[in-house]
């Protein structure tokens, strides 16, 4: 896919989203919109030992019905820093890979990043130096109608429902003989495949 894409901000996104980015030349990511709960802007889901397992990262969403996703602060009234970091290391501590990427996934967690944005930001540029892939990522200045260009992604890609993208599959730790898992975060294949992982994208 050459030219430019346009995506949601997310935190430790699906492979998928990974695999849009690999392909562009330019990477737009949406800053102006309204929050939108329960998508992939603060959560992701892990393979744990009892199948996968959702990350959510708690949020302040004010008095207001929406609020701009610029704005969205993290809730550290809550202990989410620990049980992420924790049920990251339980689940893929015994990855091929884990020891080699997990410490910089735990510094960029364990700062007491204000916005979410700035959190998600931080964490696909450390995804993207792990993977080594050089591409810029720019925000938007202003909001657009989602439209029907095949190069807006901002809601294709959404937990709630199947896009219909099948990664190229690999060993996974907790395999339990279900079948390859699909729709995890990016850690899944980096911490399973290593430096291998762009080739799965």
């Amino acid at each position: 896919m050459a030219g430019k894409i346009l995506v949601s901000t997310a935190y430790l996104p699906p492979v998928e989203y990974f695999s849009l980015i690999s392909r562009a030349e330019e990477v737009l990511i949406e800053r102006e919109e309204n929050y939108l709960k329960q998508s992939f802007r603060n959560r992701c889901y892990i393979l744990s030992s009892h199948g996968p397992q959702l990350l959510s990262v708690p949020v302040y969403l004010g008095s207001q019905h929406k609020t701009q996703l610029k704005d969205i602060r993290i809730d550290y009234s809550k202990r989410w820093q620990q049980v992420h970091l924790g049920a990251m290391t339980a689940s893929y501590s015994a990855s091929p890979y884990f020891q080699f990427y997990f410490e910089d996934i735990e510094k960029v967690i364990s700062k007491k990043t204000i916005f979410l944005i700035d959190l998600n930001t931080e964490l696909t540029q450390t995804i993207l130096n792990m993977l080594k892939m050089k591409i810029r990522l720019r925000f938007t200045s202003q909001f657009e109608s989602p439209a029907e260009s095949e190069n807006d992604f901002r809601y294709r890609i959404s937990p709630k429902k199947e896009s219909g993208f099948r990664v190229k599959e690999y060993l996974q730790v907790f395999n339990n003989g279900d079948g390859f898992i699909h729709g995890l975060s990016i850690i899944d294949l980096i911490f399973n495949t290593g430096p291998e992982a762009v080739e799965f994208l």
